[in-house]
């Protein structure tokens, strides 16, 4: 449904962004531009917005995160997110997205330029020059070709720069544990099984991994000692990954005769420190965190970014998020109208079972069947996330809780809903749907000791007598609802419904139309939905356990029932009045109005 105009969710966007990601961001959302925003400045206007578009200068703090009562979404544009409090985020529901592929052609061509700057000499011919000399002899170089490369951090990047470095007629080795070999091999890669041999066979050495516990300092006073005396060293990555006082003491001492310096533990390092004393180091070539600042990088990063704010608002998948499951763009495609399958499913579940007049208590353990092609996406992270969203929005919508892959099973946990997910190739024997899922309510007593959250379950399968079962399917992006309880249903889950149980015999409809018209009720579709004999229970094998307490547990499931579900498509909501006078005087068992 397309956003209102007096409705559109609103960004801050408190850096410079490429224009073109600014007209995306303008087609369906209100941008706010504001640069230069103290913290305080920050804290007191972000309240407002939706979304938050950042670079590396803005710092997002849990103070920060905590203010923002309806933000969705962080957007860093760039790779890292240091600069954002993501573990706060999590806990808030706030999804925190970034652009790991934008740059990735820029940090690598930086790296090879800082290499060959660094053989050459070329900062301290240029710098000869400009001073009025000409001191050929002072500056002779050295080649790379027939070189050993070592990279430490085979992803993206590292195989970028190996790439290139191959094609300067380089030897390249590398160290990364999860490496494929088949693409180290395609790359003509040597993956060796330690940092001391990879250390020992370089000439250059270049660092490509992130900083986490494990990387940090991992180069240091030992790690250099390894290295060929005269070998030189690249730092690209992330500052911090190699200790800074061990890299200028192996500069002073001659063990090394170069470093190429991107990025350092502070930034802009203070005078006096000793990223200060490494930056004026003769032998050292520096560069003030350069290897994305590129015109083509910051309009790569930037779009991305910004398509994946407007999606993420519009209620899609987070593509690149740093707090949530990595789905593969293949699983994204699939996943994509499921995930909006099962939240309807959810919410239908709650609005007609427990929040409608009449409706009992909510239950708390769940059965979540995938049958089918569906039932191969390995990763259904999302679709659970979903089902809790769906589950929990129609009666925690006030609370501002936002649901969603981040804080989803955290929620869970919380609120003691228990989901336990099922998987069958095998579409089900009643369906002729090349997909089907199935959400199973059951009774309470079905809850047991198990901790709140997702499962993977496929045994022990209890009575599905008092089981409320919900199935639907996907047809490209059309969803269906197909199953209500013992009702064999057809009708797609959007905007307001009127759902209505009653005896399948001549005037309902009219009567029914009737109280609507008086209510001032449109009525923009109808669809009967009638008792059907061939849906046994999901997951039982007695088939006499395929009743369900969906409306009247009183009434029999037998091929002789009348009974059928008016499903109705409405223009506006229902006031518990109408829906009162439905069952008084229209003779139907009982309606309620679900709004998708």
């Amino acid at each position: 449904m397309p956003l209102l105009k007096d409705h559109r969710p609103r960004v801050l966007v408190p850096e410079k962004l490429s224009s073109d990601g600014l007209a995306l961001l303008r087609t369906s959302l209100d941008v706010d531009e504001q640069k230069g925003l103290s913290a305080d400045d920050l804290l007191q206007i972000i309240p407002n917005y939706d979304a938050l578009l950042v670079r590396s200068e803005t710092k997002v703090t849990a103070t920060i995160l905590r203010a923002a009562r309806r933000l969705k979404v962080v957007a860093r544009a760039g790779v890292g997110v240091d600069n954002v409090d993501v573990e706060e985020a999590t806990k808030l529901g706030i999804v925190v997205v970034n652009s790991p592929s934008g740059n990735i052609g820029a940090a690598a061509e930086h790296t090879i330029a800082l290499m060959m700057a660094m053989a050459r000499k070329i900062p301290e011919g240029c710098a000869s020059l400009k001073a009025g000399k000409w001191e050929r002899s002072q500056f002779v170089g050295i080649e790379v070709k027939g070189k050993t490369l070592a990279i430490i951090g085979l992803g993206k990047v590292g195989l970028t720069v190996a790439r290139l470095a191959k094609g300067l007629g380089m030897t390249v080795n590398a160290l990364d544990p999860y490496a494929s070999p088949a693409v180290a091999a395609s790359a003509s890669v040597t993956l060796v099984t330690s940092l001391s041999e990879l250390l020992a066979s370089a000439d250059f050495l270049t660092i490509h991994t992130p900083l986490i516990a494990s990387t940090r300092g991992m180069i240091a006073e030992t790690e250099l000692a390894q290295m060929k005396p005269g070998a030189r060293i690249l730092n690209v990555a992330r500052g911090g990954t190699i200790d800074e006082s061990a890299l200028l003491a192996a500069l002073e001492s001659g063990q090394l005769a170069g470093a190429a310096i991107d990025v350092f533990t502070s930034e802009p390092p203070t005078p006096e420190t000793t990223a200060a004393r490494l930056i004026a180091h003769p032998r050292a070539v520096v560069t003030p965190h350069l290897g994305a600042s590129t015109v083509e990088a910051q309009e790569n990063v930037s779009v991305d970014v910004c398509e994946q704010v407007v999606e993420i608002l519009k209620g899609s998948l987070p593509r690149s998020a740093v707090n949530a499951p990595l789905i593969l763009p293949e699983e994204y495609h699939k996943l994509q109208p499921f995930v909006r399958l099962v939240e309807k499913l959810g919410s239908f579940y709650t609005q007609h079972y427990v929040a409608s007049p009449g409706g009992s208590m909510a239950r708390n353990t769940f059965d979540l069947i995938y049958q089918g092609e569906v039932a191969s996406i390995n990763n259904t992270k999302p679709l659970f996330a979903a089902l809790i969203k769906g589950l929990l929005s129609p009666i925690s919508s006030a609370e501002g809780i936002n649901i969603n892959i981040v804080n989803a099973e955290l929620v869970a946990r919380e609120r003691g809903v228990f989901v336990s997910e099922q998987h069958s190739r095998d579409p089900a024997d009643h369906s002729s749907y090349s997909s089907l899922v199935t959400l199973v309510a059951r009774p309470p007593s079905r809850a047991s000791s198990q901790a709140p959250g997702v499962s993977d379950s496929s045994t022990g399968t209890p009575s599905t007598q008092h089981q409320r079962i919900i199935s639907g399917t996907c047809s490209g992006d059309r969803l269906l609802i197909t199953r209500l309880g013992r009702f064999e249903a057809s009708f797609e889950p959007e905007g307001t419904l009127l759902i209505c149980e009653n005896y399948d015999s001549p005037g309902k409809i009219g009567v029914v139309g009737s109280i609507l018209g008086h209510e001032g009720v449109n009525i923009n579709f109808m669809t009967v939905a009638p008792v059907s004999v061939k849906l046994s229970a999901v997951g039982s094998t007695d088939p006499k356990h395929g009743r369900d307490d969906t409306i009247d547990s009183s009434i029999q499931d037998d091929p002789g029932s009348k009974e059928a579900l008016m499903i109705l498509g409405v223009d506006r909501g229902v006031s518990l009045h109408v829906t009162a006078d439905l069952v008084k005087e229209g003779g139907i068992l009982s309606a309620s109005a679900v709004t998708l």
